[in-house]
């Protein structure tokens, strides 16, 4: 069985609730062993997050938010306030090749197990801390959610239908993106590491994973001076793009450049030197009209029909698909972006799966070179007396 290319790396991971076990998953995907460090009683936060519940053979109700994220890691419950919590962890730590934790600034200090003792303890760790807001700054010790990110780092203002209706993202995405940076820089310390033999600190926060990704947006107020706004389902640098209507509900299309924009005026017999229209700036500055222009000429078409028109004159377009739609998609599931686990209560499920996939390459063609299998989401303390075997193993 193939297991990835971390094949051999140990992670230890400290964190809870998103972000960080977001990494902790997707290093585990990759192929590390993910050991997973659990207050005792209660586990992760998320455990207790829901409804939704899904009932186990134990007669026990299990969180889908935390099996959303905690596939392919052991658990083990230490309560790091004792002796005997600090002992096991301390082992785990001078074995790992990472670490991952996500506590507010000073806690790890404060239990003993800060940044300088730590690399004392492993010179070759990677430690990885995810915070709110940062580390340091005015607001470094801040608690960080994520909606409350998304808020303060502008996603909201930028979400919605107009200015005065700011929306979160129907995902955490500051707490995804928190845990995607984090494994970014641990990889890049993985690296680094294979010159120097030294571990390094890397430290992200979903703060800096949202302002990361402004993109234009970003640049509009950095270089422009612009302050962006809302504005529902149309870009704000491209017309037409975005959601459109129809006869029996709506689609979405992409028009790019003014190849497509002759391409898809072409395919409907519209002009598209019509005065207002004739270019993407101009198009961008008569947004409301573009639109009505587009509309006009979807008016009398059914949504499947139409999407097979704009894919045959070569238009990008799509449909809004809700997610059982995605999770039955043949595309999503040729992708390997569904994974089915055998979970210690709930028996086979499904999660969804991870988003990279390898492939080795050789003078026969291409061979999927990934980890193969995966499990599921740990019950609480289920690898613990294993884990402190192991460790005793080692010691013996």
């Amino acid at each position: 069985m193939s297991q990835g290319s971390l094949d051999g790396v140990l992670v230890v991971d400290l964190s809870r609730a998103l972000a960080g076990p977001h990494a902790g998953q997707m290093m585990g995907d990759l192929g590390a062993r993910v050991i997973k460090v659990e207050a005792p009683g209660s586990g992760d936060d998320t455990r207790s997050w829901g409804p939704p519940f899904v009932a186990g053979s134990d007669e026990r109700d299990y969180s889908t938010y935390f099996l959303s994220c905690n596939r392919n890691k052991e658990s083990i419950a230490l309560d790091l306030k004792s002796d005997d919590g600090r002992a096991v962890l301390t082992e785990l730590l001078a074995r790992a090749d990472v670490l991952i934790e996500n506590f507010r600034t000073g806690v790890m200090d404060r239990l003993g197990f800060g940044t300088a003792a730590l690399a004392e303890l492993n010179p070759r760790l990677v430690q990885l801390s995810i915070t709110g807001f940062g580390h340091d700054g005015p607001e470094g010790g801040r608690a960080g959610y994520d909606q409350i990110v998304q808020g303060e780092a502008g996603l909201m203002s930028i979400t919605g239908s107009g200015p005065e209706d700011p929306q979160r993202v129907g995902t955490p995405i500051a707490d995804l993106l928190g845990g995607i940076h984090g494994v970014v820089g641990v990889l890049a310390a993985l690296y680094e590491r294979e010159q120097t033999g030294k571990g390094r600190v890397v430290r992200t926060s979903l703060l800096s994973s949202i302002v990361g990704v402004h993109a234009f947006q970003g640049t509009r107020v950095t270089v422009a001076g612009e302050t962006p706004h809302a504005q529902g389902n149309h870009h704000p640098s491209i017309a037409p793009y975005g959601l459109f209507k129809c006869r029996d509900g709506a689609v979405q299309i992409s028009v790019g450049n003014e190849r497509l924009w002759q391409a898809f005026c072409a395919e409907f017999g519209l002009d598209a030197e019509t005065p207002g229209l004739e270019t993407n700036p101009v198009r961008v500055a008569h947004r409301a009209e573009t639109i009505a222009f587009v509309e006009a000429a979807f008016a009398d078409q059914d949504a499947e029909a139409l999407l097979e028109r704009l894919r045959g004159a070569g238009v990008p377009a799509g449909k809004v698909r809700d997610l059982t739609e995605v999770y039955e998609w043949d595309q999503v599931r040729s992708q390997g972006l569904v994974v089915d686990v055998d979970h210690a209560a709930l028996g086979s499920i499904s999660l969804p799966g991870p988003a990279i996939r390898f492939f080795d390459v050789d003078e026969t063609g291409e061979t999927e070179r990934a980890r193969s299998e995966h499990t599921a989401p740990p019950l609480l303390d289920q690898h613990g007396d294993l884990i402190r075997a192991w460790l005793a193993g080692e010691r013996a």
